[in-house]
């Protein structure tokens, strides 16, 4: 069984940083693309930053650009998001997510999400 449980959320103010967690189980990390997306209020989710388990390749959204940064601990079963130079932009809860990506239509898991706020 799958879980992904994130943590690391809060309040911040503009400017500032954070580090987000993703634990995960139940999964083989180089079977799997791991990802952060946001939604903001009245907004639709939104991908943030992909890493692939097999490659370590990353991709990430143009407004988190040289701002953000994803990486695996495969050894702590753990993917990060560092946050920096926040926005109130930023402001959305944070959710990690993981697709199998050894088949077409791979299965997709989703955490609870962590809140951040970004406000002086």
């Amino acid at each position: 069984q799958v879980q992904l449980v994130e943590s690391g959320g809060g309040l911040e103010q503009p400017g500032g940083s954070l580090r987000l967690s993703c634990v995960f189980s139940g999964l083989t990390f180089a079977d799997y693309r791991m990802s952060w997306y946001r939604q903001a209020p009245g907004l639709e989710r939104e991908l943030v930053a992909t890493i692939d388990g097999y490659t370590y390749r990353t991709d990430y959204a143009d407004s988190v650009m040289g701002r953000f940064a994803i990486w695996a601990d495969d050894v702590k079963s753990t993917v990060y998001l560092r946050m920096n130079n926040l926005k109130p932009q930023d402001t959305a809860v944070y959710y990690c997510h993981a697709q199998y990506t050894r088949a077409i239509r791979g299965a997709v898991y989703w955490g609870q999400g962590t809140q951040v706020t970004v406000s002086p």
